[in-house]
């Protein structure tokens, strides 16, 4: 069984907080953005305090834990905007 794999980047302070522009990370087919985060913790556990906060790009949508991963994907960490 063949599995996906997606490439993450990731933004702003969360970028900061790893020094780490971008991962690669191989998931089983029809993984969800929550299994990805899951993988991103163990291998980063200090991102797993902006897990409440974080937004996840996909393409130029935001979108869900929900949301199935596509292979070749390229997804995107962000932390929230920051408005005044």
């Amino acid at each position: 069984m063949n599995g996906i794999k997606v490439r993450v980047q990731f933004y702003a302070q969360l970028r900061d907080l790893i020094g780490i522009r971008e991962l690669e990370f191989e998931l089983p087919q029809r993984a969800t953005v929550r299994e990805l985060l899951e993988q991103i913790y163990a291998q980063q556990p200090a991102l797993r305090a902006y897990d409440k906060s974080i937004l996840i790009g996909a393409g130029f949508e935001f979108v869900d834990r929900n949301y199935i991963l596509h292979t070749s994907e390229e997804i995107a960490l962000m932390p929230p905007v920051q408005g005044g």
